[in-house]
């Protein structure tokens, strides 16, 4: 929202004043402290694009126990790379065809797309809902591709 001065503890501090509305919620930051706290700028046109490309590529999940995995995915979330949280919410998607979710993966899900669909709608200047639905879309496009692929894949083996 804006940058302003404050005096706190005797000493004169210029801090980012930072309004969430979602969270009702205003955060103040020392200009000296971006890099420690992990602030950046919005990601550009052509990463959000790399973003969405991850998307539609096929899910890659590790044969590693789920809490080691929840730790990788938790870690990509807080990165703040684009990139990586569009591999966890691609990861972790689930159409209505495939089974349900656990609890836990169902959080994480949520808050890789709430991340992922918070950035695009700032860089496209849409609402949250908008971003969603459009990440939504990738997905399920996405997922009915690699079905099929594999449906293919499958017929193909058989005639073999």
């Amino acid at each position: 929202m804006s940058i302003e001065e404050q005096e706190i503890a005797g000493a004169k501090l210029e801090l980012f004043v930072i309004n969430f509305d979602k969270d009702k919620m205003t955060l103040r930051v020392p200009t000296t402290k971006l890099e420690s706290v992990g602030m950046r700028k919005l990601s550009e046109d052509k990463i959000v694009k790399k973003a969405l490309i991850t998307l539609k590529g096929k899910a890659r999940v590790k044969r590693t126990m789920w809490s080691r995995r929840a730790q990788e995915y938790e870690a990509k979330i807080n990165s703040g790379d684009l990139i990586s949280i569009a591999e966890v919410v691609r990861d972790l998607y689930r159409s209505e065809a495939q089974p349900e979710q656990s609890y836990s993966e169902r959080q994480l899900y949520e808050a890789a797309l709430d991340r992922m669909a918070r950035e695009l709608a700032a860089v496209e200047k849409l609402d949250e809902e908008s971003a969603v639905a459009k990440i939504d879309d990738i997905l399920a496009k996405s997922a009915r591709t690699n079905k099929a692929a594999a449906e293919a894949a499958e017929a193909g083996k058989a005639a073999a």
